[in-house]
């Protein structure tokens, strides 16, 4: 019987007899022992690479966060695992007076925060960094300390009063401003020296002195990489391209202050001022740019919406009702309701392709175009779609869009209705709920010559037609004949009491076809739910 072998491991190969003696060592210098001063450093290394590390995760979780409230609320967060702190809160409010202000609290409600406001700024910590007070030696404050509110003479009363309502006993500030030079290098460590310049001036050359510097490593000389100060007042610790982005029309100068609030009398160290003062300048850079994107678009929106009616008018014998809620990206569809001679009365709905600026301007001026083409041929909704297609395409030839239009009377309850390629309206009352089918054609700009026929329908009294955008269906983040059950059990399911109520009909419809809401898919995430929503709904009485 065999005896086992020893199993293999990789770099041992077993099979190998060991050598019978052992060969005299090479010789050589011995190392020298490891001293105290080497053991400091290397631990103040280890310190370091530990920080960096910190600092890392938390800046990737803030890369992660895609609006301004997102961003401030993990601000608060990670700024409370630095200094120790369980509540804070973040001032808003950009030097340059463009907005948003806005104040968001870790911990604390909305009355904690209405409390912390009515502290004079020039006591509380988050207010002297946004008004910018010097210190008493004349420079303007990194960061604002109260180690024991309870405990300082020379404190505003009021703010000691709020402190003992709500339970704090410290604080501690810190501004938001992306150009804000923080002290860069770890307790203990100094700055490299910067490289001196080239003969051929390109400063990629050794650091002054390079000679006689001591080895990496050795104390006074290292560094953190990247965190040295730049010129003109900017942190080298700043991601690339911020001063350029931040100087091509964004927000300038200081954003805003964070502050977070201790439960017993206590202040940061200077490792954690030191942490926490590079984490919120990286914070300072991506809020900043987060600013600009909802100024952004906070702009496309207030366009959009100044472009769509402000009100809907008032026809006897139909009663409207409206809801629109705009895509993040600026969308171009578009609603209309025009009363037009002899007590008629102009429906329609459409869309352009794309988004963004562009797309709104475009959807202004079609909307503007058919407007004028109702009052002139309303009653013939063909010859109004062919008037369209004709303006976009010698206007836009770039662009297609979707457009229906509706030619309604409401005292005998007569619509004429044409569409080009949009979603077909919905007919709903007590006994009936069915899809107008406006028969299959060409979006407008498709084709070189668009026309189709119009369709003539007569509502009962008491029946509703809905007119709506394929943002709707797009939003349930379902396929397109499970979207259109979706909007027809919602239409069919309404309680009688709803049905004589357009508003309440609206919010019946978006609230079943949507019950998440209308800001995000129900079903698979899916960048259809960044479009735009229209629903009109006209009730005939």
């Amino acid at each position: 019987m065999n005896s086992p072998h020893a199993p293999k491991v990789a770099g041992n190969d077993p099979s190998l007899p060991s050598p019978t003696q052992t060969a005299d060592p090479v010789p050589g210098p011995v190392p020298p022992p490891l001293t105290d001063a080497n053991s400091g450093v290397q631990d103040r290394l280890a310190s370091w690479v530990s920080d960096l590390t910190t600092l890392h995760e938390l800046t990737e979780r803030l890369v992660r966060t895609g609006t301004l409230d997102e961003a401030l609320r993990e601000l608060l967060r990670a700024g409370a695992a630095l200094v120790g702190a369980r509540r804070g809160l973040v001032a808003l409010e950009p030097a340059d007076g463009l907005g948003p202000v806005t104040t968001v609290g870790l911990g604390l409600g909305h009355a904690d925060l209405g409390q912390i406001e009515t502290i004079p700024r020039g006591s509380a910590s988050a207010g002297h960094l946004l008004d910018g007070l010097p210190e008493p030696g004349g420079e303007r404050r990194a960061d604002v300390t109260h180690p024991d509110i309870a405990g300082e003479a020379d404190l505003d009363p009021r703010h000691r009063e709020v402190a003992a309502r709500l339970g704090f006993a410290a604080s501690y500030a810190v501004p938001l401003d992306p150009f804000r030079t923080t002290p860069c290098t770890a307790p203990g460590l100094t700055a490299i020296p910067s490289p001196a310049p080239d003969a051929d001036g390109s400063g990629t050359g050794s650091p002054a002195g390079a000679g006689d510097r001591p080895a990496p490593g050795a104390p006074g000389t290292a560094s953190a990489p990247g965190t040295g100060h730049g010129r003109d007042g900017v942190s080298a610790a700043a991601p690339p391209g911020i001063a350029a982005a931040m100087g091509a029309g964004g927000p300038s100068g200081r954003l805003g202050g964070a502050a977070w609030l201790y439960d017993e009398p206590a202040e940061p160290g200077e490792r954690q001022r030191h942490l926490v003062g590079l984490y919120c300048q990286y914070a300072a850079a991506h809020i900043a740019r987060l600013i600009e994107l909802s100024r952004a678009r906070a702009a496309v929106a207030t366009v959009q919406e100044e472009l769509l009616p402000t009100r809907l008018p008032r026809v006897p014998g139909v009663r409207l009702a409206v809801r629109h809620h705009p895509g993040p990206h600026g969308g171009g569809d578009w609603y209309d309701a025009l009363p037009l001679p002899d007590g008629a009365l102009g429906l329609s709905v459409g869309g352009v392709t794309g988004s963004g600026p562009s797309a709104v301007v475009a959807m202004g001026r079609l909307r503007a175009s058919l407007r004028a083409y109702a009052v002139m041929e309303g009653e013939d909704p063909v010859a109004v779609l062919s008037d369209l297609e004709l303006l976009l395409r010698l206007t836009e030839p770039a662009r297609s869009a979707t457009a229906l239009f509706a030619y309604c009377e409401p005292g005998t309850r007569k619509v004429v209705l044409a569409g080009a390629g949009h979603c077909p309206p919905l007919l709903t009352g007590e006994r009936r709920t069915e899809f107008v089918e406006t028969t299959l054609s060409a979006p407008l700009g498709m084709l070189s010559c668009w026309e189709a026929p119009s369709v003539e329908i007569e509502p009962s009294s008491g029946e509703t037609l809905l007119f709506y955008s394929d943002g709707l269906l797009h939003r349930t983040g379902e396929p397109m004949d499970r979207a259109f059950t979706r909007l027809h059990t919602a239409a069919a399911s309404a309680p009688k009491g709803v049905r004589g109520d357009p508003d309440a009909f609206a919010d019946h419809v978006l609230r079943t076809v949507l019950p998440d809401g209308p800001a995000a898919p129900v079903g698979r995430p899916s960048e259809d739910g960044t479009e735009d929503l229209v629903l009109l709904v006209a009730h005939f009485d």
